[in-house]
């Protein structure tokens, strides 16, 4: 059968949720589950979209095709490349905060993390007046809107970050192999197809690997309820630093995490499941940027992680995930940060949190209004998930 490499991997994948170490509980179960359906969605479109000659951006990781600690405020678009060839990237900016290309040398793997060997954002390229681009990246030598791509070049990220999800817009981007244009790709043979699903499998069982080691490097090894300080992001974002953690917490504890705002034009924070995916963004309240948080008068924000309402507007839910990971994104930075620019945490009781919250009375939200920030995030994500 033309399928039958990738039905077996599909039940390997689905061993491999059932036996993960941190299941405890059917809901555990259960949301592997679903991870593992929009794992196998994102497989197959990965696959499909392994088209070096007639590249095209594909958005495999998303609220419906989660993985690697997915960010809430980030579009994320790839294409494979050749290293040989020259491909010319193009299309509109947006009014985001941020835009970002990285060059990689090959996918993440359950033992490595892929070099990254090109990492800039849009202030290293021209774009006119009315927001249009046009840059390529090939093997000649680099110049203004031209980035080599070095020996091993094999995949092209670009990310798209929102700070302020209700009133920035998204751009446009395309991707095309200058010496192809024009052309058309051979007939589809069931040879073909027989590969793609092969590789299909090989995605998926991969993905699921890799995301269950990968915090092991970066996170568990860490104390519990703390976090790093600000670093530069593993893997060669270089316009990006973050600050991990993980958290285990009762229902009846809250944490408190300090941060100043940043100058950054990106600052935000969010929760992950042990599945190394993002919480429910979109009607929950699980993450917040620095333009959805409210900010205390001394210049700090202040999050408040629990599972019980806490009645603030900066709550960030943990929607039944006692344990899970914390991570601060800063982008578009133009100094790397220090200490001081990093989270302060504090676990406190809830019903303390009156007493240890400063500019609690400030910091108060009725139901009312924060179902109207719910309702906001929800038409917020399906307008920006549209195109």
């Amino acid at each position: 059968m033309l399928t039958e490499s990738f039905a077996a991997a599909i039940a390997e994948a689905e061993g491999i949720v059932a036996g993960a170490p941190h299941v405890r509980t059917e809901a555990d179960r259960c949301e592997g589950y679903d991870y593992l359906a929009g794992s196998i969605r994102a497989s197959l479109q990965m696959a499909w979209a392994y088209q070096r000659d007639f590249p095209y951006f594909t958005q495999s990781t998303g609220p419906y095709t989660k993985m690697g600690l997915d960010n809430p405020d980030t579009l994320y678009f790839h294409s494979y490349l050749r290293e040989d060839a020259e491909y010319v990237v193009s299309g509109r900016r947006g009014s985001t905060a941020d835009l970002s290309f990285q060059v990689l040398n090959g996918d993440y793997s359950p033992v490595a993390v892929p070099d990254s060997l090109t990492a800039f954002d849009d202030r290293a390229f021209d774009i006119a007046d009315d927001g249009t681009f046009e840059i390529r990246f090939g093997p000649g030598q680099a110049r203004r809107n031209y980035f080599t791509l070095g020996p091993g070049s094999a995949m092209l990220i670009v990310r798209e970050v929102y700070s302020d999800w209700t009133r920035e817009q998204r751009g446009t981007i395309r991707i095309r192999r200058a010496d192809t244009t024009g052309t058309a790709p051979p007939p589809l043979t069931q040879d073909t197809l027989a590969k793609r699903y092969g590789v299909a499998g090989k995605i998926l069982v991969n993905r699921i690997r890799t995301f269950l080691a990968f915090p092991e490097w970066f996170y568990l090894k860490l104390p519990v309820n703390t976090m790093t300080e600000p670093r530069s992001t593993p893997g060669g974002l270089t316009t990006q630093f973050s600050s991990v953690g993980h958290y285990d917490l009762a229902d009846d504890q809250a944490m408190i995490i300090s941060v100043p705002v940043s100058e950054a034009p990106y600052q935000g924070f969010q929760l992950g499941s042990m599945w190394y995916v993002s919480l429910d963004y979109i009607n929950h309240q699980t993450s917040l940027t620095a333009a959805q948080a409210r900010p205390d008068p001394d210049g700090r924000i202040r999050y408040v992680v629990s599972e019980r309402d806490p009645g603030v507007a900066n709550w960030v839910e943990r929607t039944g995930h006692a344990r899970g990971y914390l991570q601060i994104r800063w982008q578009r930075l133009t100094r790397d940060l220090k200490p001081s620019d990093g989270p302060q945490l504090e676990v406190v009781p809830v019903d303390l949190l009156d007493r240890r919250l400063p500019f609690y009375d400030r910091a108060r939200i009725t139901r009312e209004e924060y179902a109207e920030r719910i309702a906001a995030r929800q038409a917020a994500v399906a307008t920006r998930m549209v195109g």
